[in-house]
């Protein structure tokens, strides 16, 4: 999905991390296979001691910078919607600046209140109050932080390694994802998928298709959702554009991942549902545009 090129960025709900590190800071047997082996097994739930390589742990070599950093110079080439077509961070900038204005306007229609969430942008590793944010664990969302955390080089990892196209809105979608759990986070779901964190129709797994049906609401709605000017962030989504997001939506599933890593696929593991399912449920939030629709535990089965 395009960003119109006048809409102005605001880099200030992004801050900056890390800057040390990186992929060739981890000591992984197998080389960059490896490490991407045990990225995607940290984020998905697999044993990495499973994983075709003999796994690993990150090396101590690794460098960690503590804390974070106000946007500063670090984003000041992203100013503009044609900054954010140029350049992944600006997209993710953008990104972000198109959630907290969609979730802004949007929950007052369901009696709530959207509490602005801000995302921290590194470069190998950071500090985050749920543990270190670094290429091994890939995007996430910290309760404790209250803030979404990303590498943008894992986009290349989803569309090298795991099949995702590498689109536009591929990569959007990811973001969308994580503020879905923020908007869980501030709803008081997060916890159910701690209480039940294994299997096909497991809590956690239906946390996560949640957060892809979230993800599709916003999507939806993005092309209508104005910058600060009045303009709206993104232009209208073509066919290609929802492909793009399935094509990520299914790189990420669990059995995909687990038929990648592991040669078999073992439901009752799953921790994010199967790449059906993903689909599926991003686009029943992009069809209704409804959060009501996206309630996955109103539901017997979701993968």
């Amino acid at each position: 999905m395009s960003f119109n090129d006048g809409v102005g960025l605001d880099t200030s709900q992004v801050e900056s991390g890390g800057g040390g590190g990186g992929p060739g800071g981890i000591a992984v047997g197998g080389g960059l296979g490896g490490i991407i082996l045990l990225i995607i097994g940290l984020i998905f739930g697999i044993n990495p001691s499973d994983l075709p390589t003999g796994g690993g742990s990150a090396g101590t070599s690794q460098e960690q910078v503590d804390g974070t950093s106000t946007s500063g110079e670090a984003f000041e080439r992203c100013k503009t919607g044609a900054d954010a077509n140029a350049d992944v961070e600006c997209r993710v900038i953008g990104t972000v600046n198109s959630l907290n204005a969609f979730w802004t306007a949007e929950l007052p229609r369901y009696q709530k209140q959207w509490q602005p969430a801000k995302t921290v942008l590194y470069k190998g590793s950071t500090q985050s109050q749920c543990g270190t944010a670094s290429n091994q664990v890939g995007p996430f969302y910290c309760p404790l932080d209250q803030r979404i955390f990303i590498d943008a080089d894992f986009f290349a990892v989803l569309e090298q390694q795991f099949g995702s196209d590498g689109g536009a809105l591929a990569q959007e979608y990811v973001v969308a994802h994580e503020y879905g759990h923020a908007l869980q986070d501030q709803l008081g779901l997060l916890g159910r998928a701690q209480q039940d964190p294994q299997g096909a129709n497991s809590g956690a797994v239906r946390i996560e298709l949640m957060a892809d049906c979230l993800a599709g609401v916003w999507a939806q709605a993005a092309s209508t959702t104005d910058g600060p000017g009045g303009e709206p962030f993104l232009k209208p989504l073509t066919e290609a554009d929802i492909k793009s997001a399935l094509s990520a939506a299914a790189a990420v599933g669990d059995d995909r991942i687990q038929q990648k890593t592991q040669g078999q696929v073992n439901p009752e593991a799953w921790t994010h549902g199967s790449a059906e399912a993903r689909q599926r449920w991003f686009l029943q939030g992009y069809k209704t545009g409804d959060l009501n629709k996206c309630n996955t535990f109103n539901v017997g089965s979701v993968s």
